[in-house]
């Protein structure tokens, strides 16, 4: 699943995303550390795993996802 990054918190490493048709979802710090990322910018395009309706892995769309 793709979406576009609403915000991050680089203390936290959580934050939320923007599905495709505008709902908003929240990731956790796991969901984060998950991926290789480092850092996360408003506007930035992630594919996401998501699993029982909860963000579990993040990554950049250029990445491929686990599995």
């Amino acid at each position: 699943m793709q979406a576009t990054v609403r915000s991050f918190d680089p203390a936290t490493r959580s934050g939320s995303v923007f599905l495709d048709d505008g709902s908003v979802l929240e990731f956790g710090t796991r969901a984060f550390d998950a991926g290789p990322l480092r850092l996360l910018r408003s506007g930035q395009r992630v594919n996401l795993v998501v699993s029982g309706g909860e963000i579990t892995y993040v990554t950049l769309s250029t990445f491929p996802v686990p599995g």
